[in-house]
Formats: C-alpha cells, structure tokens, sequence
C-alpha cells in the first residue's frame, strides 16, 4: 500500500497580524519579511497607495524600521503585479484595501505562496475594521498585537483619535496619520466617540 503524504513544502497559508496604532504590527510584518530575504526566498511586499505617511517607497514602521515595497491602489493588482519566482507576499494596511483581499489573499496561499497581512483590527470607534474581520476568520494564524496605553500604561487594544479642534473631517473612518492624530488606550482609558 502507498500513502501519498501531502508536500508541505508546497502548501501555502496566511499570516495576519493585527492590533491597535503603535502596537508593533508593521514592525513584525518587517521582521518576518526580512527573515525571508536571509533565507533568500522571494519577497513582494504592497501597501495601499493612500498610506503616504513615511515613504512611498516602503513599508515604514512608527519606529523607522522600513522595507521596500510597491503602491497599489485596489488588492487585485496584486495578481498582475507578481513575479513567478515570488514565495512570499506581504501586506501592509490591510484594513483600507476592500474585501475581495480575502480572496486574493486565499488564491495566492492557494498557489503554494505564504501571506503576511498586518493591519488595524478596530477603528477609532471600537469597531471591526474593514476585511480584518474576514482576513483573520480565513487565515491560518493570527497574532494580536498590543500597545501601551498613553494615559495609565497598561496594556492598550484600542486606537484613540484625539480631539483636535481644527481637525475636518473628524467622524470619517479613514484619517491616515500617525500620533498627531491618535494614540494607544487600554479599555478603561478609551472614551469611544459620542
């Protein structure tokens, strides 16, 4: 009798990494990026083209840790944007990309390639944000990240928008920035939008 065992080598899967602001998920996305590029495996990282906040050139932690990486502005220009020898594909700001990143991101593990997304869990106001949602029910690992909260120091999951008087467009879901807009907050020193 022969058993055929299945080729983990060829098995494809996504990663999501996911948290508040300042949690460290762009700097995980890096780190496992780069121990890629030692393992000399191909590497294609994308970020959506509204992220401008750094570089337009890379994928940049609040940290300044960076790696190179390619704009796009819907998910499926992935697909076209590939190279054939591309083993691992990683995703910055997953949460300003539409849901059909759920199904590009399962056709490319489905093709034996390896998926690192980092983004936003919750928005603002508390609320599941964007695919995240979706991404992290379909992925076959999930880390959570967490942050430090700027009020008490405890452990912060949620992201703060400050209130600031000459903000327009303060109620809008998507305010791209960094800590002049927002901070990490614990559950206790949250105060949701009214």
């Amino acid at each position: 009798m022969n058993i055929q065992l299945p080729n983990i080598w060829n098995s494809g899967w996504v990663e999501v990494i996911c948290g508040s602001m300042f949690s460290g998920k762009t700097e995980e996305l890096i780190r496992r990026i780069k121990r890629a590029q030692i393992a000399k495996q191909k590497v294609q990282i994308f970020k959506p083209i509204i992220d401008n906040r750094y570089s337009q050139e890379h994928v940049t932690s609040h940290s300044s840790m960076r790696v190179d990486a390619q704009n796009i502005n819907n998910i499926e220009e992935i697909l076209t944007s590939l190279d054939d020898n591309t083993r691992i594909v990683g995703i910055d700001e997953a949460q300003f990309f539409s849901s059909a990143i759920v199904e590009v991101s399962q056709r490319l593990a489905n093709r034996g390639l390896r998926v690192i997304i980092a983004g936003l869990d919750l928005d603002y106001r508390g609320v599941p944000f964007g695919p995240m949602p979706l991404l992290m029910a379909t992925a076959e690992f999930v880390t959570k990240m967490s942050a430090i909260c700027t009020v008490c120091g405890n452990t912060a999951s949620r992201t703060q928008r400050r209130k600031l008087d000459n903000l327009e467009n303060n109620e809008n879901q998507v305010l791209v920035g960094a800590d002049e807009f927002y901070e990490a907050r614990c559950r206790r020193c949250y105060e949701p939008p009214v």
